[in-house]
């Protein structure tokens, strides 16, 4: 196995345990410790401590170590940690708060897309629209995923502000967390790509109130469902 892959294996595992509480919040950690139980080189344990650094979910002292910090000081939006999250037992919670974060800021980015759109994205958007409509009548939930993560990404880009699209990352990995955690039926509804295709014509005619409205109800449809259907990990869950 590459450096490379250890690294990320390692980062996994740590950060796994760190949102499950494995670790818990003033545990104090060393680079030895991390060589030892994982049997990785210093280099690995070193890269690995360092992006959970950057997350703030450790800090290092000096004749200290490493000691984790409160989820107070971590970086909530890090698609890592919220993919460590939807794959513990936090998933509800994780999946209502990025829910309410959504529905703040998704449809005002699809009603600046229905101001600002470049008839370029607006094309972008209807074509992958259509990949939608293919890929769900034939159940293939992972092309299906692939399309509806291009579909959101597009849409905040074509909000013309830079912040809204560094926000895609956070959507996808709820996307992708909703699909590989059985949270989708097996067949997306026609009623979900339904309002997806209604986003689109809204942007493309610059209709800035319909694209907003969207954008909303794909968004509380998605949420009561799959906040509801992840405390049994599967169920009739919608897909946003």
């Amino acid at each position: 196995m590459g450096v490379s892959a250890l690294h990320d294996d390692v980062l996994d595992a740590l950060g796994r345990r760190l949102v499950s509480g494995d670790l818990a919040v003033g545990t104090v950690l060393t680079l030895d410790d991390i060589d030892t139980e994982y049997d990785v080189s210093r280099s690995v344990s070193r890269e690995a401590v360092r992006v959970l650094g950057s997350m703030g979910m450790v800090a290092s002292r000096r004749r200290v170590g490493l000691t984790v910090q409160p989820r107070s000081s971590w970086q909530v939006f890090d698609p890592r940690l919220i993919r460590w999250r939807l794959d513990s037992e936090d998933r509800a919670a994780q999946l209502r708060s990025l829910g309410e974060l959504r529905s703040g800021f998704e449809p005002v980015a699809a009603s600046l897309a229905a101001r600002r759109a470049t008839p370029d994205q607006c094309g972008a958007l209807t074509t992958t629209v259509g990949e939608m409509v293919v890929h769900g009548r034939a159940g293939d939930l992972e092309a299906f995923l692939a399309a509806d993560i291009a579909f959101h990404r597009l849409l905040l880009e074509a909000s013309g502000n830079e912040m809204l699209a560094a926000l895609g990352g956070v959507v996808a990995e709820v996307l992708s967390g909703r699909t590989h955690h059985h949270l989708m039926p097996t067949k997306p509804k026609d009623e979900a790509i339904d309002l997806h295709v209604e986003v689109a014509r809204a942007v493309r005619s610059g209709d800035v109130r319909a694209a907003r409205a969207a954008m909303e109800a794909i968004i509380t449809e998605a949420t009561d469902a799959v906040v509801a259907d992840s405390t049994t990990l599967g169920g009739d869950g919608e897909h946003a």
